[in-house]
C-alpha cells in the first residue's frame, strides 16, 4: 500500500468520555472527560499521568476492553464502532500486567497467538520475533522458566505477530533491568523507523523525553497538554544557576529577590525566570550577597518539571489537540 492511501493519523480521538457507573460502595466516577487526541502516522507518542489520572482507561477502551460513554474513536482509518474488528486487528498491545501462559514454550505462544489473528502459517513470523527481542535461545524453554523481563519481551512478541501498523506499550519496562531495556528501546526504535507507530505509556520520564517525538499528558480525565517534546520543555521559562562558592559556605546564602536551594558539596542553586531576569543579574545578586563565586552551571527544565507544573501547579494549560 502506498503512503498515499495510509491514514494521515493512526489514531483519532473525539470527545472521548467514559463515566463508571455507581454502585453500593462508590459513586458514579469520571474517568475520562472528553478527551480529544491525534496521534500522527509513524509517531513515537507519549502519554503520561499520575495514576488515577485516565491513561489506563483510554488504553483499554483503544483495545476494546472498556466500552466508551460518549464520543468517537478509530484506529488506522476505522471507527471502533462502525469496524471493531478492522480497529482491533490494527492494533497491538503490550499490557502492564504480565500475562503468559506459563506451561507453554516462547515459540508455541507466539503461534497460538497467530492463530487467533487468522495469520495463515507461511506468513508467521515466530523466529524472527524471538531473535529480534532475544529470546531465541529460550524459543523452546517453557514460559515459567523465563526472567519477568524476558517475559515482557515475549509479550511485545505476542502483540507484534499480526505486524500491526500500531503498538501500545503500557509500562513496558516496569521491573525490566538496564541491559534489557536498552535491548527493548533498540528494537522499538527500529520497528519505530519501520513505520510502526508507538503509543507509549511510563512513570520514567526520562525514557519518554528520550525517547518520544510528542508527548500529551493527562490529569483527571483531561488532556492538559499535547505537543512536540521539545515545545512542551519550553513551556517553563523557569531556570537554575548553580554556583559553588568559594570558599564552601556551611548554609546557603539569602540573595534578594530570589530563591535559593542548597545543593551538595557547598554549593546552591537559584531559580529564576528567563523572562524577568538574566545569568548576569542573578550572578550580581550572589556578589552582592558576599559570596566569591568560583563556578556556575545553568539547568534547563526536564520534562519531570513540565509534568509536575502541568498535574499538581498552576502552569498555562495550552490547546488539548495536537497539531
Amino acid at each position: 500500500m502506498s503512503d498515499a492511501a495510509l491514514p494521515a493519523n493512526a489514531i483519532e480521538i473525539r470527545g472521548l468520555k467514559k463515566t463508571y457507573a455507581a454502585s453500593k460502595k462508590a459513586a458514579p466516577k469520571t474517568a475520562l472527560n472528553g478527551v480529544d487526541l491525534v496521534i500522527p502516522r509513524g509517531s513515537m507518542f507519549g502519554l503520561l499521568g499520575p495514576n488515577g489520572a485516565g491513561k489506563s482507561t483510554l488504553i483499554n477502551i483503544l483495545a476494546g476492553v472498556v466500552n466508551k460513554s460518549e464520543g468517537q474513536v478509530s484506529i488506522w482509518g476505522r471507527d471502533i464502532d462502525q469496524h471493531p474488528r478492522d480497529a482491533r486487528a490494527a492494533l497491538g498491545v503490550v499490557p502492564q500486567e504480565i500475562v503468559a501462559d506459563v506451561f507453554f514454550t516462547p515459540r508455541e505462544a507466539l503461534e497460538v497467538q497467530a492463530g487467533f489473528y487468522g495469520v495463515p502459517a507461511n506468513e508467521r513470523r515466530s523466529d524472527e520475533l524471538l531473535a529480534a527481542l532475544g529470546l531465541s535461545d529460550k524459543a523452546n524453554a517453557y514460559v515459567r522458566a523465563l526472567s519477568g523481563g524476558m517475559k515482557r519481551r515475549l509479550m511485545v512478541a505476542k502483540a507484534l505477530v499480526h505486524a500491526p501498523p500500531v503498538l501500545i506499550l503500557d509500562e513496558p519496562t516496569a521491573g525490566v533491568d538496564v541491559e534489557l531495556r536498552r535491548q527493548l528501546w533498540t528494537y522499538v526504535r527500529k520497528i519505530n523507523a519501520e513505520g510502526v507507530t508507538i503509543l507509549l505509556t511510563t512513570h520514567y520520564l526520562e525514557e519518554a523525553q528520550e525517547l518520544c517525538d510528542t508527548i500529551a499528558i493527562v490529569n483527571r480525565g483531561e488532556v492538559v497538554a499535547c505537543e512536540p517534546t521539545g515545545q512542551l520543555l519550553r513551556r517553563l521559562d523557569t531556570r537554575n544557576v548553580v554556583v559553588t562558592p568559594e570558599p564552601a559556605l556551611n548554609e546557603p546564602p539569602v540573595v534578594a529577590g530570589f530563591e535559593v536551594t542548597p545543593r551538595a558539596n557547598g554549593a546552591f542553586a537559584i531559580s529564576y525566570k528567563k523572562g524577568q531576569s538574566s545569568v548576569e543579574q542573578v550572578l550580581a545578586a550572589v556578589r552582592a550577597a558576599g559570596v566569591t563565586i568560583g563556578d556556575i552551571t545553568t539547568e534547563d527544565p526536564d520534562l519531570e518539571d513540565v509534568f509536575l507544573a502541568l498535574t499538581y501547579g498552576d502552569a498555562t494549560r495550552p490547546s488539548p489537540t495536537a497539531a
